[in-house]
């Protein structure tokens, strides 16, 4: 049966949640400072005169340093030194030794901070430049597919395991071709740069492919004798055993069916409008692409019905591979099966925010997912 209030996306109140806890911190440590600051002066002011608040002084100076601006950082530090003279003053106390120490411990303190504010900016601008630059790459080498391609919905997602990684060793591609529309969904072997370049060179390739060959078949035979140029070109030892499984489907221009070559990746799943769930496994399993030296028989694609309506999914092992805490997999299958979408991005949300909840919040795949919806 389907389960009520999970079709669409997240449950609202669990992201309602977390986002009022990250604006109730934010709001926190930016007043930090100031409190720290208050909380100095009150600790001399009511302590002995042998107790002294450099530490809450200093630390005030420290934590503006990389919240505020350069600007904010000196007014806290000057804030703190006024703060510390000011009860010193107060208490009479502003020309012994060990006052003369605290002043000028948390104007040292005041200094370092401003330092370090500066560095710290340098070091945001370079990592923002880094960011943009892995942006650009991501839309190069995996840029996002239009929602309506060849009069079917499309959407794609790309989640990586890393943290603030754009783009890894999964991929995804949609492209429209005389012949219907075409996708393939992949994972190569291997992470790191290397991936990332095995990846271009198999978009690429799918690409060309796809509006020249007359058959799927064909398309997976490009996409072979590409991988095979590209493991010649490795000097490592992807040269020896690189290597991507994939699926790749191809749905003609007005013909309610979809075909399916599988080359030693996880089977699609086919979703109905009445809540059936299909995962098409593959008849004839074939090798990952770059293996064919191990054995070459030619591919056979497998058609199935695909009604209008019906939703096709494509994902990488990161989906059925994630694992909780007890080290049980996430099977796709079983938690879509007899659910409803109401689209292929509402499909992908739900996913990704039930792989995130089963994992406990990360993982250690990369997942790539991609939905086609006929309507």
């Amino acid at each position: 049966m389907p389960d009520p209030g999970l079709g669409d996306a997240a449950p609202p109140g669990a992201a309602d949640t977390a986002g009022r806890t990250i604006s109730y911190t934010q709001r926190f440590v930016r007043v930090l400072p100031a409190l720290l600051i208050v909380a100095g002066i009150l600790y001399e002011y009511f302590t002995p005169k042998d107790f002294y608040g450099a530490p809450l002084f200093t630390a005030a100076a420290l934590v503006a340093a990389p919240l505020y601006s350069l600007r904010g950082t000196v007014l806290t530090g000057a804030l703190a030194v006024v703060g510390v003279v000011a009860v010193q003053t107060e208490l009479g106390v502003v020309l012994q030794a060990e006052a003369v120490t605290e002043v000028v411990t948390v104007a040292t303190a005041a200094g370092l901070a401003a330092l370090i504010n500066v560095l710290v900016r340098r070091g945001n601008a370079r990592l923002a430049s880094v960011r943009e630059i892995a942006e650009a790459a991501q839309r190069a080498v995996l840029p996002q597919p239009e929602e309506r391609i060849g009069r079917l919905d499309v959407a794609a997602r790309y989640e990586a395991a890393q943290e603030d990684a754009f783009i890894g060793g999964d991929l995804y591609a949609v492209q429209d071709s005389p012949y219907g529309v075409r996708l393939v969904v992949g994972d190569v072997r291997g992470k790191g740069m290397g991936a990332v370049a095995a990846v271009a060179v198999v978009i690429g390739a799918f690409r060309e492919a796809a509006e020249q060959e007359a058959t799927l078949e064909g398309v997976a035979g490009r996409l072979e004798r590409a991988m095979a140029r590209e493991g010649t070109r490795r000097e490592s030892l992807d040269a020896f055993e690189g290597f991507t499984t994939a699926v790749l489907a191809e749905i003609p221009h007005g013909e309610e069916v979809v075909r399916i070559v599988n080359r030693g990746h996880p089977p699609p799943l086919l979703l109905h409008t009445d809540g059936m769930l299909v995962t098409l496994d593959a008849e004839d399993p074939a090798l990952p692409l770059g293996m064919g030296e191990l054995g070459m028989w030619p591919d056979r694609a497998q058609e199935t019905e695909f009604p209008r309506g019906a939703m096709l999914l494509l994902h990488t092992d990161g989906l059925s591979e994630a694992r909780d805490e007890r080290g049980r997999f996430y099977d796709p299958a079983a938690s879509l099966a007899g659910r409803t979408f109401p689209a292929p991005e509402a499909l992908l949300t739900t996913l990704a925010w039930e792989v995130r909840r089963h994992s406990g919040g990360g993982t250690t795949d990369d997942m790539a997912l991609l939905a086609v919806r006929r309507p």
